[in-house]
């Protein structure tokens, strides 16, 4: 077999691989714009679909893996190739693990259906979603064009996350010392606002992979973290 040819069969490998990515990608984007919205709406039947669909996330992740687990078999990549396809197992990791944030958001919507509403929160968790959602699609677009410019910039941009993430907090602390009956609903609210902070997290952690594939070394600073809350348990 020719070098030319493995070159090409290994392209098209990584071309399928990269594919898979965008399908889950979108299926994720999808599971995080429909678990807010059901929360905002109190639509328990599309929360429901939410948690249904994450199991189209979960075959994808396994999919991708075997692919790439293929790939490495029959072409032996190294160097940046390689640093490629094990960068797209840590990114289908990840997006699986955003996944499962907006499918346990979509799991809070039958109990706040059914607790006072604190509606001043909704506003912020959709514009939070809303920024997690350009995160994630601008950090594939990076990895696509292998621009660690772009990708850098994602990971600054999470510091907004965490500022709305922070002002959340404080909002439900206020409300719960406010009224105790405010208590469950805002223990719940925040969990949700939490596991958007945390699909943030993750986003950049994908972005820090797109750099890594991209110049074969790692950011050398530390990412800014702008969560300065401190812990409370969320109910689950």
């Amino acid at each position: 077999m020719s070098e030319q040819h493995i070159v090409s069969a290994y392209d098209r490998d990584l071309e399928s691989i990269q594919g898979l990515i965008f399908k889950m990608s979108g299926l994720v984007e999808d599971a995080i714009a429909k678990s807010v919205e059901a929360l905002s709406t109190r639509d328990v039947e599309l929360a429901e679909t939410v948690r249904a669909a994450d199991k189209q996330i979960d075959a994808l992740e396994e999919r991708i893996n075997d692919e790439a687990a293929r790939t490495i078999a029959l072409r032996a990549p190294v160097s940046k190739d390689l640093r490629i396809i094990l960068s797209v197992l840590r990114i289908s990791s990840s997006l699986e693990r955003i996944g499962d944030y907006a499918k346990n958001i979509a799991k809070r919507v039958p109990v706040l259906a059914e607790q006072r509403a604190i509606t001043e929160s909704d506003a912020t968790l959709r514009r939070m979603a809303r920024e997690v959602e350009r995160m994630l699609k601008d950090t594939l677009d990076a990895f696509v064009q292998r621009d660690a410019t772009l990708a850098q910039e994602i990971i600054t941009r999470d510091s907004d996350i965490d500022q709305m993430y922070n002002a959340l907090f404080r909002e439900f602390f206020t409300y719960m010392l406010e009224d105790p009956r405010n208590i469950t609903a805002c223990m719940h609210l925040h969990f949700v606002a939490k596991n958007l902070e945390r699909m943030g997290d993750i986003v950049t952690n994908i972005a820090e992979q797109v750099i890594y594939v991209t110049t074969g070394s790692r950011p050398d600073e530390p990412r800014p973290k702008g969560d300065q809350t401190p812990f409370i348990g969320t109910v689950d």
